[in-house]
């Protein structure tokens, strides 16, 4: 066979089509643009949802042997733990007697007081059990998934607490599931009301790489203000109820260079380990809605120059 009439063209397994360069700056490009819609638009919500939705039964079917192992693992705890916790519930629960006759006496002292004053009646909490499954995947941040959604009534931006105090706040809801942010994550603040003094300020997660408490800003270094000090939900946000407790001041810096001092603290709720947790409705559903202000007219030209 003559040279001339051979084939030079590779074979088709060497084709390989556009270059390795050019599909990296495309596939780029478009990350890039998703990544942007996203952010501006929040296009890939409906896709979230439908793959939370999807992926949920094999979510439930793999925590099944983790769900086992703690079940196992509480069925033999021992009898002397399981008696000191009973003696020591029965402890609180005596504290808890005489402090229900105490506080149902002051409800009624305040409810008689508020008439007087013409004040209204304070807002009917309403809430929703629910179970932390796991924590996030996202490991710079501190979120845990619960298994309640949509389909349970779980509204966006509800509080999360647990038999201590605020643990965070709804900020994704799935139909079968939710994403709870808690306290300690960097992008969530809180109002709050230091019971001692009755000053108001916001907490914020801790930025710190341990990412393991919260810190009060904007505090001038002469506050008063002391470690050890509760600080509660002030309830001027419209979100969270007032009254629950969030977190205790542990550390207090205060730097003559600075007219703020940096003050620390550790929250009350079990960030790191809750199991059972409650959903509190949001308190802005419950609140009536502001008045629409209606626009001023402007004077007329005889009127201004009288």
């Amino acid at each position: 066979m003559p040279l001339g009439t051979l084939d030079r063209s590779p074979p088709p397994f060497f084709k390989q089509g556009p270059s390795a360069q050019s599909k990296l700056m495309f596939f780029s490009a478009l990350s890039l643009f998703l990544m942007v819609a996203d952010a501006r638009f929040g296009i890939t919500q409906p896709l979230r949802a439908a793959l939370g939705t999807a992926l949920y039964p094999v979510q439930w079917v793999a925590m099944q042997p983790v769900h086992a192992a703690r079940n196992a693992s509480a069925y033999l705890t021992g009898l002397d733990q399981a008696k000191a916790s009973s003696e020591e519930a029965g402890k609180k629960l005596a504290l808890q007697s005489l402090r229900a006759s105490q506080v149902e006496q002051l409800s009624q002292e305040n409810s008689q007081l508020r008439k007087l004053l013409g004040l209204r009646e304070k807002l009917a909490l309403s809430a929703t059990a629910a179970e932390v499954l796991y924590d996030a995947a996202d490991p710079y941040t501190r979120r845990v998934i619960i298994d309640k959604g949509m389909t349970q009534g779980i509204e966006l931006g509800s509080p999360v607490v647990d038999d201590s105090g605020v643990l965070g706040q709804v900020t994704r809801v799935y139909p079968l599931v939710s994403e709870v942010t808690l306290l300690i994550d960097r992008d969530l603040a809180i109002p709050v009301l230091n019971v001692r003094t009755g000053a108001r300020s916001v907490a914020y997660g801790d930025p710190s790489i341990t990412g393991s408490g919260l810190e009060l800003r904007f505090m001038g270094s002469n506050s008063d203000l002391q470690v050890g000090d509760l600080l509660t939900t002030s309830g001027v946000d419209g979100v969270y109820p007032a009254g629950l407790p969030v977190a205790k001041i542990s550390k207090i810096e205060r730097r003559a260079e600075s007219a703020f001092a940096k003050i620390f603290c550790v929250p009350v709720a079990l960030v790191a380990g809750a199991r059972q947790v409650m959903v509190v409705k949001p308190g802005s559903s419950q609140i009536p809605p502001r008045p629409e202000v209606q626009p001023v007219a402007p004077l007329s030209r005889k009127k201004a120059s009288k």
